[in-house]
């Protein structure tokens, strides 16, 4: 799988000022989120859990040859089966999770299981994140912004809130596409704030370059 844009951006985004001594990125993929923290921060433990085996199989190659493999550690396992088997808990919890809640399947199931929400629907997920994340902990989630006003109500159904926000377009004109929402469990005034990435096509703003500069080469 290529890396994406909401990836990056959610790797950049996500707040660290907590000093995070755990972190766990649900549904990993190849892993290039746990890879972006280990890079940012100073945390003691990343877990990573992804269930396909291709995926896991990248994941744990990437990790290998990473600068930072002694404190990665990728999870062949469904989050259900992670939840169930996990007793401790994570201080900072982040996800670029399957949001597809179309009707319409592709013909390739792997790709379907990573990009449809149906293999990790939203509720299950906020449940799972509500009984994973520490006390004082933070859960920083990217999805389709027209699925914002939904996943905030679920979410308070687990006593999460949300605390920042951040709206994202592709252009100055253009529908804010993505939202990327940082979660607690206490009540607070948003922080909402709203990033264009491209003023025209591959000429990027410079509140765009200076998130994700530390995270490209030709930037």
């Amino acid at each position: 799988m290529k890396i994406g844009t909401d990836a990056v951006l959610l790797g950049a985004w996500t707040c660290l000022e907590n000093n995070p001594f755990s972190i766990l990125d649900i549904g990993a993929g190849t892993g290039v989120l746990s890879l972006m923290l280990a890079q940012r921060s100073q945390a003691e433990i990343i877990d990573a859990i992804e269930i396909d085996d291709d995926a896991y199989e990248q994941c744990v190659d990437n990790f290998e040859q990473s600068h930072w493999g002694n404190r990665l550690f990728c999870y062949h396992a469904s989050l259900e089966e992670f939840v169930e088997e996990i007793e401790d808990t994570y201080d900072l919890i982040i996800c670029n999770p399957p949001f597809y809640s179309e009707d319409y399947k592709t013909e390739n199931t792997q790709r379907d299981l990573a990009r449809f929400q149906d293999a990790m629907p939203f509720e299950h997920l906020l449940q799972s994140v509500s009984k994973l994340l520490s006390e004082n902990g933070v859960f920083s989630v990217i999805i389709p912004n027209r699925e914002e006003a939904l996943f905030i109500m679920l979410a308070s159904k687990f006593n999460l809130f949300p605390n920042r926000l951040l709206h994202v377009k592709g252009h100055p004109n253009s529908e804010i596409k993505r939202s990327l929402i940082e979660f607690s469990f206490r009540k607070s005034d948003i922080k909402i704030n709203e990033l264009v990435i491209e003023t025209e096509r591959h000429q990027y703003t410079p509140d765009y370059i200076s998130l994700t500069k530390h995270f490209y080469l030709k930037m």
